[in-house]
């Protein structure tokens, strides 16, 4: 073809080892439609996501990121390496009845990237006979709870042994929590926002005592779109 004379083989090599590297890299971020929604989860593995604090597993089971306690851990939390401020953030979660769990939005380390997690956390745990938090905002190493006593009202909305829906909209100090269609929460703060306007988004799998265990909790359908 006319346009090919004079192209030697080592140029023609270099583009596509080129045009290999653009694909790999476009092909290894998250998928992002139209509407601004990103897979933070792959689906195949845990890709962008790194562990901090406590010794508990995580895996890719199926559709799913499957964390499980280890025997006297402290808290673990498996975190995306990208920060995040205000956004849209939705997914299901599974737990076990007798472990407790959340999710960290704008989440920061103490002391370095391998120091304490802590940030605004979304309360996971199973209802039981009387009900539970499932929903309400808990500071995790930095004040504890955030939704006020008055407003920690036990709920059923969160469905023990099943899959659970959240939602999660985080813009400005204002933060609202969805569980299964039915609001939770509908949060300002402003002290909190001050300190932690932005961070990682955490899977937390909660510490158990020795003699307990061991317990696993799963996600799926983890998407996000920023606001």
């Amino acid at each position: 073809m006319k346009g090919d004379r004079g192209r030697s083989p080592v140029s023609y090599r270099g583009a596509m080892k080129r045009l290999a590297l653009i694909l790999t890299t476009v092909l290894a971020l998250p998928a992002s439609g139209e509407d601004g929604w990103v897979d933070l989860f792959n689906g195949r593995n845990l890709d962008g996501w790194t562990q901090r604090n406590g010794t508990a597993t995580y895996k890719v089971e199926g559709d799913s990121i499957v964390g499980t306690t280890t025997k006297g851990s402290p808290n673990s939390f498996l975190c995306t390496e990208e920060e995040y401020g205000d956004f849209e953030l939705t997914f299901e979660v599974k737990v076990h009845d007798r472990l407790n769990s959340g999710v960290q939005i704008r989440s920061q380390t103490k002391g370095g990237p391998k120091g304490r997690v802590n940030g605004p956390q979304i309360e996971i745990e199973a209802s039981g006979k009387k009900g539970a938090e499932s929903g309400y905002l808990y500071g995790e190493a930095c004040g504890g709870w955030m939704t006020p006593a008055d407003k920690r009202a036990p709920h059923k909305h969160f469905k023990d042994g099943e899959w659970n829906a959240y939602r999660i909209v985080a813009k400005g100090p204002r933060i609202q929590v969805w569980v299964n269609g039915e609001q939770v929460s509908d949060l300002v703060d402003e002290k909190k926002f001050a300190s932690h306007p932005k961070g990682f988004i955490g899977l937390q799998v909660h510490g158990i005592p020795w003699n307990q265990g061991p317990y696993d909790v799963r996600w799926r359908k983890l998407k996000l779109r920023k606001l």
